[in-house]
């Protein structure tokens, strides 16, 4: 396999370099033509070998707390175009196989493949293994004329064509498998961007679309005739009224040692005398009146850093039930320090790099920020951590994976 697919990269490589424009109109066109039947043929491929590296647990004998995020450090996708493809080459290898060499023929696209999939299991379930092989059939043929969306509001009514005896039955099963679909594919995505503002991307199942318009409408209303916001604005006002309403009682859990807040460094003459930048957990900066405007109702915690950053003294904040050590952990790792996690410091446990029964001790040289999975990696894996000349975790990988074993760091958070 390796072989074939180095020398279709070669020729897809060769290709790249032709002269388009040079081209006549109907050469471009079958060129088009071959260029997608290709990509649907290397996109079996791809998801057969990724469904046999999931099914040997592969990504997580390397570290990774899922194969999608192993996916992504990997490929460098976004994590839910990795987990996408998890499931559906799952679906693909455990579902009717005529779905999979469809694709591989290239009679339907990746898409059309994810909505062939979702809509035969619904008539296996309604009609039996007879009736989703028909369907199966038809649904390819379909996706011969017809895009993703309507592919998948034609297979609404597919039993029409391949059982109409149990039709009318089978609707009220379909309602709830696309109900039990709903719940399955539910899903909020944050996606930081390079200036540290934050695009959501989701799915909300209707009792909690019906939960968020309950909260956030009557927050969207104009304040008055000159109020200049758009919808779009006033939304995003909203939501954000709400999160701090939620931070004011109190009542929200602690997350990974520290009670729900924004934390924000700055120095103490930038604080003083309104000039000074602050810095967000998530290592983004806030401008000098946004810095003054949270510290009229906040909590300060003083605290000395080096000239490379390293935390030299932390002062106490009684509230805090992890005292100063955390805080100093947090301004030096920044999130967890396992190469490839993006998880933010409050997914985070402490970790002693020499183990307490051992005899290590708790202080800042001695401990790393790690997830929950990972802090279970390190302890029952063959990684090993420590810091390096200039106070920052290391990982050094077992030899079976790196026989050099070259340390490896975790760039996803910024480092001073």
């Amino acid at each position: 396999m390796v072989e074939g697919l180095a020398q279709a990269e070669a020729a897809v490589l060769g290709c790249a370099g032709s002269a388009t424009w040079a081209l006549p109109e109907q050469e471009l066109i079958a060129a088009l033509d071959a260029a997608h039947r290709i990509e649907q043929r290397l996109a079996a491929v791809k998801l057969a070998v990724i469904r046999e590296l999931d099914g040997r647990g592969t990504p997580t004998a390397q570290g990774a707390s899922s194969t999608a995020v192993w996916l992504r450090e990997r490929l460098h996708l976004t994590v839910p175009t990795a987990r996408r493809l998890v499931e559906l080459a799952t679906t693909l290898d455990t579902g009717n196989p005529a779905i999979r060499q469809a694709l591989a023929d290239a009679d339907i696209t990746v898409e059309q493949a994810r909505v062939i999939a979702d809509t035969v299991d619904t008539v296996q379930t309604s009609a039996g293994t007879a009736a989703a092989d028909k369907a199966v059939g038809l649904l390819v043929e379909w996706a011969g004329q017809f895009d993703p969306t309507l592919l998948r509001k034609l297979g609404t009514r597919i039993l029409d064509h391949v059982a109409p005896d149990i039709a009318d039955a089978a609707a009220q099963a379909a309602l709830d498998a696309e109900a039990r679909r709903a719940t399955r594919d539910r899903h909020l995505t944050l996606s930081t961007l390079t200036d540290g503002r934050l695009r959501l991307t989701g799915t909300l199942d209707t009792e909690t679309a019906g939960l968020l318009r309950a909260a956030i409408d009557p927050l969207t209303a104009p304040t008055g005739p000159d109020d200049q916001r758009s919808p779009g604005q006033r939304r995003h006002d909203a939501l954000a009224d709400v999160c701090r309403l939620s931070l004011r009682t109190g009542e929200l859990p602690d997350h990974g040692g520290d009670a729900a807040q924004i934390v924000v460094t700055t120095s103490y003459d930038g604080l003083t005398r309104q000039l000074g930048a602050g810095t967000l957990d998530t290592a983004f900066e806030l401008t000098p009146a946004t810095v003054r405007r949270l510290a009229c109702d906040a909590a300060i915690l003083p605290a000395v850093l080096g000239t490379t950053g390293q935390p030299l003294d932390v002062g106490r904040q009684r509230r805090l039930i992890t005292g100063p050590l955390r805080r100093a952990l947090v301004l030096r790792d920044r999130g967890c320090t396992f190469p490839g996690c993006d998880r933010p410091p409050r997914w985070c446990d402490a970790h002693h790099i020499h183990h307490w029964a051992d005899g290590g001790d708790t202080s800042l040289p001695n401990a790393v920020l790690l997830c929950g999975h990972h802090h279970r990696h390190l302890h029952h894996g063959e990684w090993a951590v420590r810091l390096g000349g200039d106070g920052h975790p290391e990982f050094i990988p077992p030899a079976w994976l790196d026989p050099e074993q070259v340390p490896r760091r975790n760039h996803y958070h910024r480092r001073t």
